[in-house]
């Protein structure tokens, strides 16, 4: 029975670690509102589910929102949406430019990923296909640690805005957390050990380097 607790207690301590130590190693780095972030050449937009419609789900909609709240205060200049596109029927870039779109963005400042199945796919193109340095990431609290540890692992100058821009289902926040111990643990394992090269492709630089 000791050897069956002490398992437990090791496998809880293999969860909790990694995402402590990306929670404490990025607080500083996450900003509340668009007021008090700082100014960063791009944004850059997690993919989140979208409705059976194709519409951007609740979630979605918010970092969407944000984002554009980001370039109308001039915090930004582009906003890369990266999301999944892996079958015909199911496109969250499109969904999200459309959305931004909606919101008044011009279309023109809105860059599309359509490999960003994962938030270790998302950083490492946004610095190996888009060419970006320095950016702001929009998503939900409870991703940004995650999301500003990977980039910044993998050479991206991250900082992170939550877009909580409404009381979420209880049973939804609660899947978010206990999903992301094990995400957080697999980051660890991406970023620092297994490194793996996710789909690339010719690259699209959305800026001159000098701009970076």
């Amino acid at each position: 029975m000791s050897l069956v607790i002490l398992a437990c207690v090791l496998l809880l301590l293999l969860l909790l670690t990694p995402r402590l130590i990306t929670a404490l190693t990025t607080r500083g780095a996450i900003f509340t509102s668009v007021e008090g972030a700082p100014e960063r050449p791009a944004a850059v937009v997690f993919g989140a589910g979208l409705w059976r419609d194709g519409r951007p789900s609740a979630v979605l909609r918010d970092r969407v929102s944000v984002a554009a709240q980001l370039y109308f205060a001039g915090k930004i200049q582009k906003i890369l949406m990266s999301g999944d596109n892996r079958t015909l029927d199911y496109d969250e870039p499109s969904a999200m430019r459309n959305y931004a779109v909606e919101l008044g963005v011009p279309e023109a400042d809105i860059v599309l990923d359509f490999a960003g199945r994962r938030t270790y796919d998302t950083c490492y193109r946004a610095r190996d296909v888009f060419g970006l340095r320095n950016v702001i990431l929009v998503t939900q609290g409870f991703h940004l640690p995650r999301t500003i540890y990977t980039c910044r692992a993998l050479g991206v100058d991250a900082v992170g805005i939550s877009s909580d821009l409404r009381s979420y289902r209880r049973s939804a926040r609660l899947y978010w957390d206990v999903r992301e111990l094990f995400a957080t643990l697999v980051a660890f394992v991406e970023v620092h050990i297994t490194r793996p090269t996710p789909v690339l492709g010719d690259p699209q630089p959305i800026f001159p380097m000098e701009a970076q």
